[in-house]
């Protein structure tokens, strides 16, 4: 199938298109910079895997986002908590009806390029505090993207049953160096290692069994596998 992948340079987007283009044609990727304190720090992720593969990537504005919506992942909101993603406290980083907003633009970019899937890398570990991660709103997003596409375009979404550290094993397997990718919701010089995100990448590689190659801020992790 040809598949347009969302590639935001963070660990799970990485391993997705890694996937991808063991099991679909690749043919356009693309990046939202829509006003995260992290995307300056994602975006450039994005960029290299894209062009180490020699795909066509499309970095998307979405600076609305950042100007309307409210979110203390966003540059105008306040600070990002630190603490697990389960906590009550991490809702204050989800920006409203991201996913939506996104997997419209990639529909309608996906049909423009003769693509008949778009892939996201949602996964379980998302659920709890992410209403546009959960499969109920995946299945219903997916229907309307294929009955408002020509192509019939599928939303892929082959991590959406899977854990973090199960990606993280996966990845390793398909040669992912999670070195070359950024999670951390603050966009520091290095992963602050307390906020959610940066938590969940810790705890993934616990769980996988596997080396972290990440350097924190308040140490742990290693500088390579």
């Amino acid at each position: 199938m040809k598949a347009v992948v969302l590639l935001s340079g963070g660990m799970d987007s990485v391993t997705a298109l890694y996937a991808a283009l063991r099991e679909h044609e690749v043919v356009g990727v693309l990046t939202f910079d829509y006003g995260s304190k992290h995307n300056h720090r994602e975006i450039p992720y994005a960029k290299l895997h894209a062009e180490r593969f020699g795909l066509r990537h499309a970095v998307i504005p979405l600076g609305f986002m950042g100007e309307y919506f409210a979110s203390d992942l966003l540059v105008s909101g306040g600070e990002v908590p630190d603490g697990h993603y389960e906590e009550e406290s991490m809702k204050r980083t989800v920006v409203p009806f991201r996913n939506g907003i996104m997997l419209s633009i990639a529909a309608g970019y996906a049909e423009s390029c003769g693509a008949e899937g778009v892939v996201i890398a949602a996964h379980s570990g998302d659920h709890a505090i992410y209403p546009d991660c959960r499969e109920r709103f995946m299945e219903a997003m997916g229907a309307a993207i294929r009955e408002g596409t020509y192509a019939a375009v599928e939303v892929l979404r082959p991590f959406i049953g899977m854990t973090k550290g199960e990606i993280a094993a996966r990845g390793v397997e398909l040669g992912v160096d999670y070195a070359e990718t950024w999670s951390c919701y603050k966009g520091g010089e290095l992963h602050c290692g307390t906020c959610g995100t940066c938590v969940e990448r810790r705890e993934a590689f616990a769980v996988a069994g596997l080396s972290d190659p990440t350097c924190y801020a308040g140490g742990g992790g290693n500088s390579e596998w």
